[in-house]
C-alpha cells in the first residue's frame, strides 16, 4: 500500500488504520460527552503529583455515575482499555502514556452528612471529607486529615496514616462493575487488608463510601488533625512533588530506615532524587520523568535486597505504556 509517497508494510497499514480508528472513537466521546469532559491526547503530567507523565489517547472527566457507565459501554465496545485515577498523588504514569480510556473522577465530589455518617462519591478528596467530618463534630478521621489522595483511591488502597485505616472507618462501598451495573460492598466483602481492597483485583469502579463515625468535641478532633498534619510537614518533603509513600513496610522494618541504612540518601538520578527529608520518599527535583523515578525505584530494591535480603515491594502504582 502507497501511503501519500512511502509505501507501507503490513505492520505499518495495520498500524494507519488503528490510529484512523481511534480518531474516529475519540470523536465519538468528544460528540456523546462535550468536549468540557473529554480531552483528547492529553499530557497526564498536570495531573499526577509528580508532575510526570505522557498522554492519554481519551481523557475522561464524569460529573455524574451515569456518564462513567455510558463511558465504560462505549470503552467495551471498542475493546479499549479503561484505566481509573483519582488525585493521582500515589502513581507514577509512564512518559508513552496510557492507550484507551483514562477516567479521572475529580469531578464526581459530592459530600454529605447525615446524622453520624459522611457520604463522599469516590473524587473527593480525603483531606475536604475529613474538614467536613470535623466540621460536623464527627470523629474518627482525623488520621486522615493530610492523606493527599481521593476517597476513591483511599478506598482502593486501604489508605492509612498514624495508627488509622480507612477500613476502620469505612461501612459500605459502592461501586460499577465492569458491565455497567451498581453493586453496595460492606466492609467484611471489601476484604481490606495492610494497603489493599477487593478492587484491586477487580475491574470494579469505585462510585462513592460511606464512613462511619462517631460524635466528638471539635476542639480535640481540631487539636488531634493540627497535631498530625504538623507531625507530616515535619517529616515528610512536601515542598517537592512527589509520588507519596513509595514502598510497602515490609514485616519487621521500616523502609525508610532500610533506605538510610543503606547509603542511600539523597541518591539520584535525573530530576528524582530519594529525599534528604525522609527516605521513604522520592521527590522531583526538577523535570524528572517517570523513569527517572523508575530507575530510582529499582536501585532501592535491588540494593535493599543485597545489603539486608529484604524484598520491597512498592506502595506506588506504576502505570502506562512501557
Amino acid at each position: 500500500m502507497v501511503f501519500g509517497k512511502k509505501v507501507l508494510n503490513l505492520d505499518e497499514m495495520l498500524m494507519n488504520v488503528g490510529i484512523f480508528e481511534m480518531k474516529q472513537i475519540q470523536e465519538l466521546f468528544v460528540e456523546k460527552f462535550t468536549e468540557e469532559k473529554i480531552k483528547i491526547e492529553k499530557s497526564l503530567s498536570a495531573y499526577t503529583n509528580t508532575k510526570t507523565g505522557g498522554p492519554a489517547e481519551i481523557l475522561a472527566f464524569p460529573t455524574e455515575s451515569e456518564d462513567i457507565r455510558g463511558m465504560i459501554a462505549i470503552a467495551n465496545e471498542y475493546q479499549l482499555q479503561i484505566t481509573v485515577i483519582g488525585n493521582a498523588s500515589n502513581l507514577i504514569v509512564r512518559e508513552k502514556g496510557i492507550r484507551g480510556l483514562v477516567i479521572i473522577l475529580t469531578k464526581m465530589n459530592n459530600v454529605k452528612i447525615i446524622d453520624n455518617t459522611v457520604v463522599a462519591e469516590a473524587g473527593s478528596a480525603l483531606i475536604g471529607v475529613t474538614e467536613r467530618a470535623y466540621e460536623a463534630g464527627l470523629t474518627g478521621m482525623e488520621f486522615a486529615a493530610g492523606i493527599p489522595g481521593s476517597v476513591g483511591g483511599a478506598v482502593f488502597m486501604n489508605a492509612g496514616a498514624y495508627g488509622g485505616e480507612i477500613k476502620q472507618v469505612v461501612s459500605e462501598v459502592e461501586v460499577l462493575t465492569p458491565e455497567g451495573k451498581t453493586k453496595t460492598y460492606t466492609n467484611e466483602q471489601m476484604l481490606f487488608s495492610y494497603r489493599h481492597s477487593r478492587i484491586q483485583d477487580e475491574k470494579d469502579i469505585v462510585l462513592s463510601a460511606i464512613f462511619k463515625l462517631q460524635s466528638g468535641e471539635k476542639k480535640e478532633i481540631r487539636e488531634k488533625m493540627d497535631n498530625f498534619n504538623f507531625l507530616r510537614g515535619a517529616k515528610q518533603p512536601l515542598e517537592y512533588p512527589s509520588c507519596g509513600s513509595v514502598f510497602k513496610r515490609p514485616e519487621g522494618h521500616f523502609t525508610g530506615k532500610l533506605i538510610h541504612d543503606a547509603g542511600l540518601q539523597g541518591f539520584m538520578i535525573g530530576g528524582a532524587q530519594i529525599s534528604l527529608k525522609h527516605a521513604g520518599f522520592i521527590v522531583n527535583r526538577g523535570n524528572a520523568t517517570a523513569a527517572d523515578y523508575i530507575a530510582v525505584i529499582d536501585h532501592i530494591k535491588k540494593v535493599i535486597k543485597q545489603k539486608f535480603a529484604v524484598e520491597l515491594e512498592t506502595e506506588v502504582r506504576i502505570i502506562g505504556e512501557k
